[in-house]
């Protein structure tokens, strides 16, 4: 086997020091144009890799950002929501050569263990945090530690905190005007997410509000925890509740995302129940899944790659001490509307 190529030996080809070598190719000024491009080029004729290690240490970068995620891995990798956010951030991370580190909990008991890794090991330039409680405290503690920190979500308790996000409120009563202007459903039904997190509270309150200003009064809301079991056990449960012949008590159900919507939706495909004859369906996320099921599930398109390039963008600003824009950046979403609550298919998304 050939030994690696040193810096040395790119070099002494082009007939320069070491150190000459180094500040070519990291474009340093004093060195001119036409050394900086015989050092590139015999880096490339000899495949000369830098050394990440030491790059890091010359400029006491880690080269690298973290996506913090209070929770298990089985979880984080469970939902396709976080494999978005993650490919986000490996595409704005690729662009400034650097990698992304996944920190989680060893399960939902070590709620700062995701945290401390990082602030303890200082292996990351700057870290993003999503889906943490309402109530963690952790949050705080890695803005204080002095790591540059950009949040994925609405965090309203933290004003000052630079965060990527979306409308959840909005976005859902959007959702519920589409079923009852529509569709004329008036006996609705909310599966929410837990509401110990804000995209819970927010999304539930968006469907809350939707179904005060139309005039309607008959709503429940069951919280579930954005799995696909739970979606089916909030159906099920309303299944029982029923009298034998009667039709169910509610003709609309609005699902806090889409994995809950596909458990409900195979609850009364087999119970027989006609959707969205009987009861029409809409979700929240469109990851995947909603595009699959009979019928497909009209739900709203939530940007997480781009959420997860922007974030990690905003990270790389505070890194560099750049400047950056507005403290929270809102992306738009958009209504797809699909069979599940009456409409045709192939209709066209209406980007908010």
């Amino acid at each position: 086997m050939s030994k690696s190529v040193t810096l040395k030996d790119v070099a002494a080809k082009v007939g320069v020091t070491s150190a000459a070598a180094s500040m070519a190719l990291a474009g340093h000024e004093r060195i001119s144009a036409k050394t900086r491009a015989a050092v590139k080029q015999a880096a490339d004729d000899l495949g000369y890799v830098p050394s990440s290690a030491g790059r890091a240490l010359r400029s006491q970068r880690a080269d690298a950002v973290a996506l913090v995620v209070p929770n298990s891995s089985a979880h984080v990798f469970g939902h396709l929501y976080f494999m978005h956010v993650l490919t986000g951030m490996s595409t704005a991370a690729n662009a400034h050569d650097a990698q992304v580190i996944v920190s989680t909990n060893a399960d939902t008991s070590d709620g700062g263990v995701a945290y401390e890794r990082v602030m303890r090991s200082r292996t990351a330039d700057g870290a993003i945090v999503t889906s943490a409680a309402i109530d963690d405290t952790h949050i705080e503690a890695l803005v204080a530690s002095g790591l540059p920190v950009v949040l994925i979500g609405n965090y309203p308790h933290l004003t000052d905190a630079v965060s990527v996000g979306i409308d959840d409120v909005a976005a859902t009563e959007r959702l519920v005007e589409h079923l009852v202007t529509v569709h004329g459903r008036r006996r609705l039904l909310h599966v929410s997410g837990t509401l110990d997190h804000q995209t819970g509270i927010d999304r539930r309150d968006g469907f809350l509000r939707a179904a005060a200003a139309a005039g309607v009064t008959d709503v429940t809301v069951v919280e579930g925890d954005l799995s696909e079991a739970s979606g089916a056990a909030a159906v099920e449960r309303l299944l029982a509740e029923r009298t034998a012949g009667e039709s169910l008590p509610v003709d609309g159900i609005v699902f806090a995302n889409d994995d809950m919507a596909v458990g409900g939706l195979g609850v009364l495909r087999r119970a027989g129940i006609d959707v969205p004859g009987e009861v029409a369906v809409v979700g929240f996320d469109d990851f995947g899944f909603a595009r699959v099921t009979t019928p497909g599930i009209t739900t709203v398109r939530v940007p997480a790659e781009e959420m997860g390039r922007i974030a990690t963008e905003r990270l790389f600003e505070l890194v560099d001490r750049r400047p950056g824009g507005a403290a929270h950046t809102e992306l738009p979403v958009e209504v797809v509307r699909r069979g599940s609550c009456g409409c045709d298919p192939d209709e066209t998304p209406d980007p908010s």
